[in-house]
């Protein structure tokens, strides 16, 4: 007699879990007649772990996924994000939190409001389109960009090997295996570049890539401006990314990039190749410059 197999959730998959806060994940449960207006609306409990943490808030990638994951629940026939735009009202940090969606609208494309709330105040509010991409995509790829040029990964630089100031900053770094490019690696010893490019690559060391954890690889990086010799926590004020496609197993590769440093915010546009060399996610975010260390 074989033992049963028992499928155990990633770290990143139980990070994520919701509790509903409206009966409606019970098989047969209604909202009653006086909530027919709102049957559109849902409310998720979350906790949010301290490990996904950076400089003491959470990272604004992992916060993405968890929209995503509550967008999933509300529109279980739509899985895939296929554009999420989160603005970021105020820094969520460890702790309980409420995620609430509201379907705009059901087809091909299902549209979705969702907000994230602590206590009583709202930390992001988001519009998101899902589908399903397994039915949704077409064949046609046509494409000028080109997936980055990376050593291999046995060549790259680990986060281990990040300056301990740093690892103390932000746990998010024990979370998953990112391999930087030495090239774009010199901050890590005090030799930044300069050029405001990073490359490496990303993978959680007990799943495979799916559409709701490129949302979360949009934002895994190190902020862009380390590269710059401008270290430090950089809030993140609006993040919009961009699902391609299905991701294939393995690695993914990452490259992000600023272009304007200016009045105390950066742009940072950040690329995801899967191991198919697809380009499966795009992201662009705006946040504020580091300030000084002390």
């Amino acid at each position: 007699m074989t033992a049963e197999h028992v499928e155990v959730p990633s770290e990143l998959d139980r990070d994520l879990a919701l509790t509903a806060l409206d009966g409606l994940d019970h098989p047969g449960a209604e909202l009653d007649a006086t909530a027919a207006a709102v049957v559109d609306v849902r409310r998720f409990g979350a906790e949010l772990p301290g490990g996904w943490s950076v400089g003491g808030g959470i990272n604004g990638g992992f916060l993405l996924a968890l929209v995503g994951r509550a967008v999933r629940r509300a529109v279980p026939d739509r899985p895939d994000p296929v554009t999420v735009a989160a603005t970021y009202v105020g820094a969520s940090v460890a702790g309980a939190a409420e995620v609430t969606t509201r379907v705009l609208r059901r087809g091909g494309l299902a549209t979705v409001a969702a907000e994230v709330s602590q206590g009583g105040s709202l930390k992001l509010t988001a519009l998101a389109t899902f589908a399903d991409l397994a039915t949704n995509l077409t064949d046609e790829v046509a494409t000028t960009a080109e997936p980055p040029v990376l050593p291999p990964v046995e060549e790259c630089v680990g986060l281990a090997q990040a300056p301990d100031e740093v690892r103390r900053r932000a746990p998010l770094m024990d979370r998953f295996d990112l391999r930087l490019d030495p090239a774009c690696a010199g901050w890590a010893a005090g030799r930044p570049s300069g050029v405001g490019e990073l490359r490496g690559w990303l993978r959680l060391p007990d799943r495979e890539p799916d559409t709701l954890s490129l949302l979360l690889a949009c934002d895994a990086m190190p902020p862009v401006t380390f590269d710059l010799g401008r270290p430090g926590w950089a809030p993140t004020v609006q993040l919009t990314a961009h699902v391609r496609a299905l991701p294939a197993p393995g690695w993914l590769r990452l490259r992000q990039l600023t272009r304007n440093v200016a009045g105390g915010f950066f742009e940072e546009d950040c690329e995801v190749w899967d191991s198919a060399g697809r380009l499966v996610a795009q992201a662009r975010q705006l946040a504020r410059v580091p300030r000084p260390q002390a």
